[in-house]
């Protein structure tokens, strides 16, 4: 949890639940609200003039998202889209700048995220001019696994679409759909079903990938 919710509530953060695919701030809007996810999944992206999104992050449960903001006094750097259901709190501007300098804790977290979200565009940007398709989800893929996102921790399971994943790479989805396939005959990816899992050689050998029994 990136801020405790008791904290949180303590300082008069409120919950808001939220339908699918509904806009919680656009981007270059002013901020007035620290956000946390609690339930579901929030993308974060940048839409261009022809309506295609470039996403920028998945939100999962426990993360919070546009915090930038909160910081530098700017406008939204990208658009927040619920992807699901959620639920989330949100704590006022003002009072969320009380909560982290009475609680300093907090704040070396804020300090370290945003280093970590800073380094995964160095990563991104170095990914995008260097390498092919499928060193591009490859190297995606390491990513998430490292990070612990959106990937089933019991049976490796990618969580992300292969609509996500093209606008997570800058590829087209076709070009996603055809770099997998390739992926899952060098044995790198393995596919069931229309489901992706990582370690390919591993899944492969587990029953409950291969039926989808996995209780993930």
């Amino acid at each position: 949890m990136m801020i405790d919710i008791d904290l949180l509530l303590a300082y008069g953060a409120s919950y808001k639940k939220l339908a699918a695919d509904e806009i919680i701030f656009r981007e270059g809007s002013s901020c007035n609200f620290y956000f946390q996810l609690v339930e579901g999944t929030v993308r974060w992206v940048n839409i261009n003039e022809d309506g295609k999104e470039f996403i920028q992050n998945i939100i999962e449960e426990g993360e919070c998202f546009g915090e930038m903001p909160l910081f530098d006094e700017g406008g939204y750097a990208a658009t927040a889209m619920t992807d699901s259901e959620c639920v989330i709190l949100r704590l006022h501007k003002h009072t969320f700048h009380q909560l982290i300098r009475e609680h300093p804790e907090v704040h070396i977290r804020f300090s370290q995220l945003l280093a970590e979200r800073l380094r995964f565009k160095f990563f991104i940007l170095k990914e995008l001019a260097y390498h092919d398709p499928e060193q591009r989800i490859t190297a995606l893929i390491e990513y998430l696994k490292k990070t612990k996102k959106s990937i089933c921790p019991q049976c490796s399971q990618l969580k992300l679409t292969r609509q996500q994943i093209a606008d997570m790479t800058g590829l087209r989805v076709e070009t996603v759909i055809r770099a997998m396939r390739s992926m899952h005959e060098k044995g790198s990816l393995f596919i069931n079903r229309g489901k992706v899992y990582c370690n390919g050689e591993v899944c492969a050998n587990m029953t409950g990938v291969i039926t989808g029994r996995c209780s993930a």
